[in-house]
């Protein structure tokens, strides 16, 4: 009778542990995602935003018949 409730007792105990093992990996899993997602959405985003629209306005400005240099080796066959 006391082995099957000393047995039950570490049963439990085992038990215990190893889900708030689980549960602490899983808190860091999810800590970590959530800081990666706030670090992309709030530091990186808004920069390349800015970059976008820069470049948007740039492009806004130049005519649409003109080209670059580049481009007109590139149409006239690479000469």
């Amino acid at each position: 009778m006391i082995g099957t409730l000393v047995t039950l007792f570490f049963v439990g105990l085992v038990t215990l542990v190893v889900v708030g093992v689980v549960l602490s990996i899983l808190g860091v899993v999810f800590s970590l995602a959530l800081g990666t997602a706030s670090f992309l959405l709030f530091k990186v985003a808004p920069v390349i935003f800015v970059g976008w629209l820069i470049l948007k306005l740039l492009e806004g400005r130049k005519r649409p018949d003109q080209l670059s240099a580049a481009d007109r080796q590139w149409l006239d066959g690479g000469r």
